[in-house]
């Protein structure tokens, strides 16, 4: 299979959880809300959909299919969901520090 198509069909399988878990990210904690944090989650969200498709396209192209032919397919749909979660995770802690509740 083209590894194009196999991209975009993890990406399909993956979009659903993917909108959950970027809302959720997005959404707490509700504040402090401004303009930088606002880019902030923005940039972050885009980034880890980006390296959740160039580790797909990785795992794709590097994958060793003496484990059989799934075996990309596989490879792929864990690692792309473990980068993405990581992604976010280190975001979340980043934005803590940045951005941590302001006390008055």
């Amino acid at each position: 299979m083209n590894p194009l198509v196999e991209l975009n069909l993890t990406l399909i399988l993956f979009l659903p959880w993917f909108a959950i878990l970027g809302t959720l990210y997005w959404l707490f904690p509700r504040q402090p809300r401004g303009m930088k944090r606002a880019l902030y989650d923005l940039a972050t969200l885009a980034l880890a959909v980006a390296a959740f498709l160039w580790s797909v396209h990785w795992s794709v192209a590097n994958a060793d299919t003496q484990y059989g032919k799934l075996w990309p397919q596989v490879l792929a749909t864990a690692l792309g969901y473990g980068v993405f979660l990581a992604a976010l995770g280190i975001a979340f802690a980043v934005r803590h520090l940045l951005f941590g509740r302001r006390r008055d």
